[in-house]
């Protein structure tokens, strides 16, 4: 898989838009402020493909990605606190009409801040996947911020938070200084080839 061959496909606000699902996807979900973007550029070795911005819950559409043999989708961030209530209600249906529809689901990434206790949005969201018996991984995200003993003692006890088995992949990994994203790489790639075809 090259993940230097990503361009940008579209972006959709309801998921009645959204196209029929023809190659394995990899989706990307996780709270406003985690730094899915910046995670999604480093993957790509991309600058600005996915727009960072300083405000938080600033992806408000499902954004797609284009590779060869595979899609990846950008959802939207949940749980920021400073939109309205309708908007939230669209985010919501956005993700949540995503998951519902017959699509190729070959990876979900669910991001998780390091340096906090998974919150009640994050159980949640992995309650679902687990529900849903969707394939999913848990990155961890902004691992620069702490020392590498800490980054070890908070993986152990945000896996026993959020109630993970030793199936489920779990990497931790940096934005700002590209620490664990070749392992995030690996994990994607190897759920993708697992899911193809016979």
């Amino acid at each position: 898989m090259d993940f230097n061959k990503v361009t940008f496909e579209h972006s959709f606000g309801v998921s009645s838009q959204l196209p029929p699902s023809t190659v394995a996807e990899v989706s990307f979900a996780g709270r406003s402020n985690v730094g899915k973007s910046s995670l999604l550029n480093k993957l790509f070795n991309r600058k600005s493909l996915a727009k960072v911005s300083s405000t938080p819950g600033k992806t408000s559409t499902i954004n797609f990605f284009e590779s060869p043999g595979v899609r990846f989708v950008d959802l939207p961030g949940y749980g920021y606190a400073k939109v309205s209530k309708s908007e939230k209600g669209r985010w919501s249906e956005l993700i949540e009409g995503y998951f519902n529809q017959e699509r190729n689901f070959a990876l979900v990434v669910s991001l998780v801040d390091i340096r906090h206790e998974p919150s009640a949005l994050d159980r949640n969201m992995i309650a679902f996947l687990q529900e849903a018996q969707l394939p999913f991984a848990v990155v961890l995200t902004k691992a620069d911020k702490l020392s590498r003993q800490a980054q070890m003692k908070q993986r152990a006890a945000i896996r026993k938070a959020l109630k993970l088995g030793s199936d489920v992949p779990m990497a931790v990994c940096s934005s700002a200084n590209g620490a664990g994203i070749d392992e995030v790489r690996s994990i994607i790639a190897r759920a993708v080839a697992d899911g193809a075809p016979e």
